[in-house]
């Protein structure tokens, strides 16, 4: 099936003339067809739209001209991420009917890189807590995490090679996890927010979903660049994603384990898949215990997230206070009731993580870690616990998830891999490493 190529496989393809992007894009949209009512990825998808841009870029490739890095290729956005006479809501009807005037900055390089825009997947209420109605295409009763929900589970599902998401404190990884796909959030300042929903300007970090390692650094690799517009965007040459699946390690990578207060959260499936995978690569691996300041990490992601949330939003709490959801109006009032100085020691925290682990790691190549606390709970039982993710994200290095491990109910179990800030081209030569090693134990 058309659908089911990998991103990198499709644009070989079409490069080679073997298949169209057309026809790529009608397996993609047949697909959406016929699973979507069970799944509820998408929360605004314009066939005619894509097909236009598909036949568009045939015949560039007909005439001979440049193709881009993801040529011809469907990718999904989270509808946070602006495309231009597409709506932006944002998964709140304090939103419902926004019209998005011009691209964000990643959907003006995806169109760059030669990309179909498909649609836009569903998120959670603002990129928070309140689950979507989406389903995990493993189970239709469990949930596919969050808030990048449509993302993860349209990759899973088969509707797109690629989707774009967001990670805050475990949007990204999480949910790839649960979807059983490869999840990459890059080292923030490596892809601009300009044009993104602002839940956070401190932590609000952009990740990418594929269903192969190689893909999701190409697509990460393919919306990088520095943006003035965005604060945290970093003004220097950046690494390559891709360019680190290229390299075999000059020597056998050293990973670290760091024991946290919080694992006692894991279940039992998938603790001992871990502690079995961990068995695996022996003395490869180095178990330490976290120091509290870095578990401390959690409750200052906390403080700084809903700080700034409140405050980012105040107009849409202001003036569309009925339209909010009771999970997240608890959320606003402790944002609203933090002070300026709780807030202060919070970011400084927040500071000093950062580094701390441009220290740690010139000791250790990755961190090894759980993606999540087991498999996709029951929507019924919401999006699932994201502290397995909160200390990377707060400290803003890369991470990706590693769709290796199932759980006791056939759900799958993803395994987390971090590595040191501006060497996501490190990461994915460990990451790479890592899987060709356990598939020969």
């Amino acid at each position: 099936m058309l659908c089911q190529l990998t991103a990198s496989e499709a644009r070989r393809q079409i490069a080679d003339g073997l298949i169209t992007s057309q026809q790529l894009v009608e397996a993609c949209l047949k697909r959406i067809a016929e699973t979507d009512a069970g799944i509820g990825a998408w929360v605004h998808l314009d066939g005619e739209k894509a097909l236009a841009q598909a036949r568009e870029l045939d015949d560039l490739r007909r005439k001979g001209r440049t193709l881009g890095p993801l040529h011809g290729v469907p990718v999904g956005l989270k509808d946070i991420f602006d495309v231009k006479d597409m709506p932006t809501e944002c998964g709140s009807p304090a939103r419902a009917g926004t019209i998005a005037e011009i691209d964000c900055q990643v959907t003006a390089r995806l169109r760059q890189a030669g990309a179909v825009i498909m649609g836009k997947t569903v998120t959670t209420e603002f990129a928070f807590l309140n689950p979507a109605h989406t389903s995990n295409p493993h189970n239709p009763a469990h949930t596919p995490g969050g808030s990048s929900s449509g993302s993860a589970a349209a990759v899973a599902a088969g509707h797109v090679p690629l989707a774009i998401g967001s990670q805050t404190n475990g949007s990204t990884i999480r949910p790839a996890s649960f979807c059983g796909i490869f999840g990459f959030k890059p080292t923030r300042g490596i892809i601009s927010r300009t044009g993104v929903l602002q839940t956070s300007v401190t932590l609000d970090q952009v990740g990418v979903f594929a269903r192969s390692l190689e893909d999701v650094c190409v697509l990460a690799d393919a919306v990088s660049g520095y943006d003035p517009r965005d604060p945290a965007s970093l003004p220097r040459p950046l690494p390559s994603a891709s360019a680190g699946l290229s390299r075999e390690p000059l020597v056998e990578p050293d990973l670290v384990w760091l024991d946290m207060p919080f694992h006692d959260r894991l279940a039992d499936d998938a603790r001992a898949g871990l502690e079995d995978m961990l068995a695996a690569l022996g003395d490869r691996v180095e178990r330490i215990a976290a120091p509290k300041s870095v578990a401390a990490l959690v409750g200052h992601q906390k403080t700084v997230h809903e700080y700034e949330i409140a405050r980012h939003l105040a107009n849409d709490f202001e003036q569309h206070w009925d339209a909010i959801s009771d999970t997240l109006k608890p959320v606003v009032e402790r944002g609203r009731a933090y002070t300026d100085a709780q807030y202060a020691e919070a970011l400084s925290m927040v500071a000093g993580a950062e580094a701390f682990f441009e220290e740690f790691f010139h000791d250790y190549d990755a961190v090894i870690a759980p993606s999540a606390a087991g498999e996709a709970p029951l929507k019924s039982d919401g999006t699932g616990d994201p502290v397995f993710c909160t200390v990377w994200t707060t400290a803003g290095v890369p991470a990706v998830n590693l769709p290796l491990l199932s759980g006791s109910d056939g759900l799958p179990i993803g395994v987390q891999l971090i590595g040191s800030g501006e060497q996501d081209d490190r990461l994915m030569t460990t990451a790479q490493w890592l899987l060709g090693s356990l598939a020969n134990e």
